[in-house]
């Protein structure tokens, strides 16, 4: 009992009801209401993330039918494969109701509950006792779902984390610097999979890793009249709201970098126990593995647009950098009236406070590209398919409305994206750009892989801009009509309204190296032209 209780404490989750419910409010989670997701199940998208492999790591793993006694009356979750940490699990050990939650909410085949990917792989291992484990064998267990499916696993869930009062280092605080938030950002890169983490929930929660850098960090949202459209009270307050001096640096990232990226539903969330019963549970650990999922879907698009060799898709579809773009690219922030200037957004998005995007620093401040509460906004599954549909695009012509890309900028130079049509004035225009930290290992025995007692390097973040400027402009900062400048973030972000009817181009700036001269990034962008 003292272990099971351990697992449900380190894993976020605020409360685990086993109340039954009735299966419509899962649909208002996955339906129109949520993040739109059950849509793409259905014709003419038929995406279910068919042999796309993604990934769980938590102090617990969820039951495998087969294998774990626990789940022998229940099949609604089909999993690739299990583990303890990165070996093979032992039947009927380890066994966790809040890893089996989480799982459900990813690849769950039931009619009435089904998870946002029912087709996807998912491999899941189990850190163990937090007793006598730590950071470093949550860098092995992470790496170890990294290297399944042949090396190819599109994205991971955390949804679980280590407090501050756990780490070795002196006087420790959330600067990037713990092992395990190292780990994240390295195996980010070096095994090319996104990172999706549970963002920090309530006081002296457990925030290692959500100060990385090239993960998403997710926060959660609870209903108002029926829709998923208020970041929920129990998420942790924003930078600004009353936080304590002596708390700075301790839920908080160091230097006011923003640590949430989006938000998903994650007030009470109906999903299945390991005995079959509804449970209803709230918490960012069932927002987060949404966000993972929807990778899923997203990547059997992909693959499917590639093995139809249908123009504008490569393999850069694949890229960790190009899903965090189009994800937060894709957002909900406000609701749009109709004629489509608010890119045909669903909902109006709010905070704690009940302020909306247009009260926040990040849409006033250029140097500030996420909302402190809200990140992008809110995950909306449907406009990203739209989002990443459209296909990628490269500088060297005038691109589409909407679209992504995946290319490399030097220090000192930047990409000019011409869009092909002017745009429309009064409408809106979303741009993201993501890149990552370079983080390196320190490989003593050079087996490219993290190996107990190993450590990282942190060679820094190279500082990328990002602009909406006049199409016949010169100089970024004369002609900008909008602009993302943070000097410490890892993403760029722009929301603005385009002043007048026009000719624009997005630009990319690489102003500052910290390590390498040529950084690769991935940009996003959608906005609205004149017909």
């Amino acid at each position: 009992m003292t272990k099971k209780l351990t697992w449900i404490f380190w894993g976020l989750t605020a409360s685990c009801l086993s109340a039954p419910v009735i299966a419509s409010a899962l649909e208002s989670a996955l339906g129109t209401n949520g993040i739109d997701a059950l849509k793409l199940h259905k014709s003419p998208y038929n995406l279910i993330g068919r042999k796309i492999a993604i990934g769980q790591v938590e102090i617990g793993r969820p039951g495998m039918f087969g294998w774990d006694k626990a789940v022998s009356k229940n099949r609604a979750i089909s999993l690739a494969a299990v583990f303890l940490r990165n070996g093979p699990a032992k039947s009927n050990t380890g066994v966790d109701p809040h890893a089996y939650n989480v799982a459900g909410v990813m690849v769950s085949q039931d009619k009435a509950l089904p998870g946002v990917a029912p087709g996807a792989r998912l491999y899941s291992s189990a850190v163990g006792s937090t007793k006598n484990m730590g950071q470093p064998e949550e860098c092995l267990s992470a790496q170890h779902i990294a290297l399944q499916n042949s090396g190819d696993v599109r994205a991971i869930n955390f949804s679980f984390g280590e407090p501050l009062s756990r780490d070795p280092r002196p006087e420790a605080t959330l600067d990037g610097n713990a092992l395990l938030t190292l780990c994240v950002d390295w195996s980010s890169r070096f095994h090319d999979v996104l990172y999706a983490i549970a963002g920090n929930q309530g006081k002296g929660g457990i925030p290692i890793p959500t100060d990385n850098f090239n993960g998403i960090n997710v926060a959660f949202s609870s209903r108002r009249g029926g829709v998923f459209n208020k970041v929920d009270v129990a998420n942790l307050a924003g930078v600004n709201q009353g936080v304590n001096g002596r708390l700075a640096g301790k839920e908080f990232d160091l230097d006011g970098r923003r640590a949430i990226s989006l938000v998903a539903p994650g007030n009470n969330i109906p999903l299945l126990n390991p005995d079959g019963k509804l449970n209803k549970v709230t918490g960012t650990s069932f927002a987060t593995p949404q966000v993972t999922a929807t990778v899923a879907l997203l990547q059997e698009l992909a693959n499917r647009q590639m093995r139809t060799k249908q123009p504008h898709w490569s393999i850069d579809s694949r890229r960790h950098q190009v899903m965090k773009a189009v994800l937060l690219n894709s957002a909900d922030k406000l609701l749009d009236s109709g004629d489509g200037l608010k890119l045909r957004m669903t909902r109006t998005l709010i905070d704690k406070q009940n302020q909306n995007w247009l009260d926040s620093d990040a849409y006033k401040d250029p140097k500030i590209p996420l909302d402190a509460q809200m990140g992008a906004g809110h995950l909306n599954v449907f406009r990203a398919y739209q989002q990443f549909s459209a296909g990628q695009w490269q500088a060297s012509a005038a691109v589409p409305a909407i679209g992504w890309d995946y290319r490399t900028v030097d220090v000192g130079a930047f990409v000019d994206y011409i869009l092909a049509k002017p745009l429309k004035q009064g409408s809106f225009v979303a741009v993201t750009l993501s890149w990552d930290r370079l983080v390196e290992l320190n490989d003593k025995n050079k087996n490219q892989q993290y190996d107990l007692g190993e450590s990282f390097r942190d060679r820094g973040l190279n500082n990328l801009d990002l602009y909406l400027v006049k199409a016949d402009a010169q100089n970024s900062d004369a002609g900008a009509i909008c602009s993302s400048i943070s000097q410490i973030d890892s993403v760029e972000h722009i929301f603005c309204p385009v002043t007048a009817t026009g000719n624009y181009k997005i630009r990319v700036q690489f102003r500052q190296k910290l390590n390498e001269a040529t950084q690769p990034y991935s940009l996003a962008w959608w906005s609205v032209p004149i017909n």
